[in-house]
């Protein structure tokens, strides 16, 4: 398990229910439901999320609460973008 995250407080800060969020980011509602419980996911998963809820990769810490070694993956997955 992952631990906390924000995304519940933020999904409902937005007024979005679980099956908005989830068709924003192409993944299904027990994901979302999983997520917000605080159990793991993938990085393409977690960025799919921040963008789904209208965030920059960037903001990645203040919605998943990690430490800068834990998601390399996102950095290089925006490098990719660029």
């Amino acid at each position: 398990m992952s631990g906390t995250n924000c995304v519940r407080q933020i999904r409902e800060a937005k007024m979005m229910s679980k099956a908005e969020l989830a068709r924003k980011a192409n993944v299904t509602v027990q994901t979302i439901d999983r997520i917000e419980r605080g159990m793991d996911c993938r990085l393409d998963t977690k960025r799919k999320i921040i963008l789904a809820l209208g965030y920059k990769l960037a903001d990645r810490a203040a919605i998943f609460g990690e430490e800068d070694g834990e998601d390399e993956g996102l950095d290089q997955s925006r490098a990719k973008e660029a």
